[in-house]
């Protein structure tokens, strides 16, 4: 991954929170998860973190078309922050895979999309997808929800990692 500008961003206080730079070729997933550790620390906005992640993940990982969260509202997903194409505004629980993820509350790694029934195609360059449900207290608040234009883009290594990152969000909130 290139990167043109190195973006730095700092606390009120004057100390790094992050540093673009430490993004380049080579980058962890353990040096993503204490990125996005610092970048929402000490705030606990839900939309302002979201916003935030969905940014950081864009960027940092390779070969991801979409990035983003949707939030629960009432018996349906609505469209959060996200990086990437126009989504799809809202998801009934149970439908496609956001739907399916958060109405089981498992995450849903899926190879091939034009395989899974109901699959809901927001971006038609999109081939495997992965979501994960996000639970705040017990109650689930949303999902995070990562596309691919390769098939199989997603392996357990990157679910582990992602759900790292989901829990470094939820518990921004607390």
């Amino acid at each position: 991954m290139a990167y043109k500008d190195v973006l730095i961003i700092e606390s009120l206080q004057g100390e790094k929170m992050f540093d673009s730079e430490s993004l380049g070729p080579g980058t962890s997933f353990e040096d993503i998860v204490g990125q996005a550790a610092a970048l929402l620390s000490g705030q606990n906005d839900r939309v302002a973190n979201a916003a935030n992640l969905s940014a950081l993940l864009y960027h940092a990982l390779d070969r991801v078309n979409w990035v983003g969260f949707y939030f629960l509202k009432g018996d349906q997903l609505v469209v959060g922050p996200f990086q990437g194409k126009p989504a799809c505004v809202s998801i009934p629980m149970g439908k496609g895979v956001c739907g399916k993820a958060a109405a089981t509350r498992t995450v849903q790694r899926i190879a091939d999309v034009h395989a899974f029934e109901g699959h809901i195609a927001c971006d038609a360059a999109s081939r495997s997808e992965i979501v994960l449900p996000l639970v705040c207290d017990g109650e689930l608040i949303g999902v995070l929800d990562l596309d691919s234009p390769d098939s199989s883009r997603f392996d357990e290594n990157d679910e582990q990692f992602l759900q790292e990152i989901a829990n470094v969000y939820v518990r921004s909130l607390t």
